[in-house]
């Protein structure tokens, strides 16, 4: 699209704002790691190693928020304009990234493990789907630069399409074991190793 500088500016203040956001989520995790405690080197470990989930849960949860933002930040730093849609969609999509902290201290707890993994998986499927109906928004309305690579976007969309997808069929598989979570990633792994596969029997039909 035709660059106007004052939706140019209103996009780039959007996407400052989105990483406010994440920063503060990302401080938010942060701050609900507990602290280990002892008098002596053994007790000090132990007291660590109690809290192994909860240190577990952060590493995951950091490495999804990441993975966000940096899906968000590849995306838009195409995008030179914006209009309402995008901005609900932005305002849903940082509101449950917010959530998160909350999800990964839920999921940390203890019993009613298929509930506590329920709600944080739903909760990212969502976000994974509203950054899809973001994206698709962007690419519909030309709201990107006309020099944009379209993989930028088609890669956004796809890796949105099978995170949503990982993160919800690992609901119902986490009331037959608690090793759903290895969905999360196998699903998007194997996505991509098919996208793959295929281009490449095109590339030689």
């Amino acid at each position: 699209m035709r660059v106007d500088e004052a939706l140019a500016a209103a996009a780039q203040r959007q996407q400052v704002f989105a990483d406010a956001v994440i920063a503060i989520a990302v401080t938010l995790l942060a701050l609900g790691l507990p602290v280990p405690r002892g008098d002596t080197n053994a007790e000090l470990l132990a007291s660590a190693g109690e809290h192994l989930d909860d240190y577990s849960m952060f590493c995951i949860s950091f490495v999804v928020i990441f993975l966000r933002w940096s899906s968000h930040h590849r995306v838009f730093r195409y995008v030179v304009g914006t209009d309402r849609t995008v901005g609900l969609l932005s305002g849903v999509w940082l509101f449950l990234l917010v959530l998160t902290p909350f999800t990964t201290e839920v999921l940390s707890g203890d019993g009613a493990f298929q509930v506590r993994f329920g709600l944080y998986a739903t909760v990212q499927g969502l976000v994974s789907v509203t950054f899809l109906f973001m994206t698709r928004h962007v690419v519909r309305t030309g709201l990107a630069r006309d020099v944009a690579p379209s993989a930028v976007f088609s890669h956004a969309i796809g890796g949105s399409a099978t995170s949503a997808a990982g993160f919800f069929v690992s609901i119902p598989v986490s009331f037959v074991t608690p090793w759903a979570y290895a969905l999360w990633a196998a699903v998007p792994v194997l996505a991509g190793v098919l996208a793959r596969a295929r281009r490449r029997a095109a590339g030689l039909a």
